[in-house]
């Protein structure tokens, strides 16, 4: 018989050839057919199935050293890398024109002969030009990154090494630079978490009958919703805002959905307040589905609290088929449960938490103001202050989403991070005496803030 590497159906089929040709013998010899002829006609009808056989085996044989090459290298892990990752949520790529190609090909010859003669600067800006015509040169994006390192933006060249291995896993200089360049990343990104835990513990160390944090506490919550709205696209200002959720009255000549999509917020921010917070460490599906039909209640009552029943389109990003939304939500909330999740820095775990709803996509509207409030749900039940992602961010706040697309989601965490050290900032001014000012949208908000006297 020939060797069994059909499985399931194929196994079945060949069980039946078989049979068959047996019954053929006997119904050959009753006939007086000669064995010869018999035995011809035997080998040809084994012989037919196996046509293509070692194309098919190669082609198996090449997925898996596809699939080992896709596995993590022997390097010391990050707590910034993403545990939670599925084939059918990758990006679409964008096709690149052969000419683009040819072009980052030559481009990437002149910067290598120009870092030869030593003008590092040209051939910096040449294999910047060199990948904006093609995004995925792996070449390109390993050589830029080694300048990169050369040039002490460890930090940069780590992510561009990063997305070389996201296109091809297998590439060796990529595989050693990124051995190289994560345990120097690592250590930036836990220092800078650790200058957030410096500012939380401060914060916390302020008597909770503060009337000036009462207050300024209380303009954040305002702020909050004016921010996640506009990030949407509203157009209500801050003062009208303020004045729908404290009145409930309408706004003269403004849009009903837009004032319904404030009011929305602001009551799954008090569901939030009364119900989540008081049990931390645990997340439930039903719990994100509350809040999503607070979030688009008043604006959607059909489709609050619902998950989508048809595929959705994000930019380039496909998220899941409908009918794979509810596994993949279950998935989430066992992965934000887990032990493995809880051992995470609070920062790391809020901005992956609000990553992983967004990349799955589960509601045909209010994903990203669902996302923004689960974010901070994981942060205050970790004793943190929610925090805001401004309206002026909004660039950087969806470029840094479209990077953890790409494979890469550390860029988001430190904008997570940097949110919230920001959020901080503002509170222990407003809090401080003397203030001086509060920290700009884009500032960047390393230096910490004078302890009070």
């Amino acid at each position: 018989p020939p060797p069994k590497i059909a499985v399931g159906g194929a196994a079945v089929r060949d069980g039946r050839r078989r049979v068959a040709l047996m019954a053929a013998v006997a119904a050959c010899r009753r006939a007086g057919v000669s064995l010869l002829s018999l035995l011809l006609g035997a080998v040809l009808v084994l012989l037919l199935p196996l046509v293509g056989v070692e194309d098919r085996c190669c082609a198996r044989l090449r997925g898996l050293d596809l699939l080992r090459c896709q596995l993590p290298p022997a390097a010391p892990s990050t707590g910034l890398t993403v545990p939670y990752t599925a084939r059918d949520l990758l990006a679409v790529k964008v096709e690149i024109s052969k000419g683009s190609v040819l072009e980052a090909q030559a481009a990437l010859q002149q910067a290598l002969e120009m870092k030869k003669q030593g003008k590092r600067e040209k051939a910096h800006r040449l294999l910047v030009h060199a990948l904006n015509m093609d995004p995925d040169s792996v070449d390109v994006l390993t050589e830029l990154g080694t300048i990169l390192e050369e040039e002490k933006d460890v930090v940069q060249a780590d992510h561009l090494y990063t997305r070389a291995l996201a296109i091809s896993p297998c590439h060796q200089r990529a595989l050693v630079s990124r051995h190289r360049t994560l345990p120097l990343v690592e250590e930036i990104d836990q220092h800078h978490f650790g200058v957030i835990d410096g500012k939380v513990r401060r914060l916390m160390s302020i008597p909770t009958g503060n009337s000036a944090l009462r207050r300024v506490m209380e303009e954040t919550y305002y702020h909050h919703i004016y921010h996640t709205v506009a990030i949407e696209g509203n157009t209500l200002t801050l003062s009208e805002i303020r004045h729908i959720i404290q009145t409930r009255y309408a706004v003269p000549g403004k849009s009903l959905q837009e004032q319904n999509e404030a009011v929305g917020v602001d009551a799954a921010m008090k569901y939030i307040n009364a119900t989540l917070l008081s049990r931390p460490g645990h997340v439930a599906v039903d719990h994100v589905l509350e809040i999503h039909r607070r979030v688009l209640g008043y604006a959607d009552p059909v489709e609050g609290g619902r998950l989508r029943t048809s595929q959705v389109f994000v930019g380039h990003h496909v998220p899941p088929h409908p009918q794979d939304v509810a596994r993949h939500m279950q998935d989430l909330v066992h992965w934000l449960n887990s032990d493995e999740a809880l051992q995470l820095h609070p920062v790391e775990l809020a901005a992956l938490a609000h990553y992983k709803l967004v990349h799955v996509h589960p509601f045909l509207d209010g994903n990203g103001r669902t996302a923004r409030l689960l974010m901070n749900v994981v942060l205050m039940q970790a004793s943190y202050p929610p925090i805001t992602i401004r309206k002026e961010q909004r660039a950087e706040y969806y470029a840094a989403l479209d990077t953890a697309n790409a494979g890469d989601v550390r860029p988001f965490i430190r904008f997570i991070a940097k949110c919230t050290e920001m959020t901080l900032d503002t509170l222990l001014i407003a809090t401080t005496e003397h203030a001086v000012g509060l920290p700009g949208a884009c500032r960047d908000c390393g230096q910490t803030i004078p302890v009070r006297s």
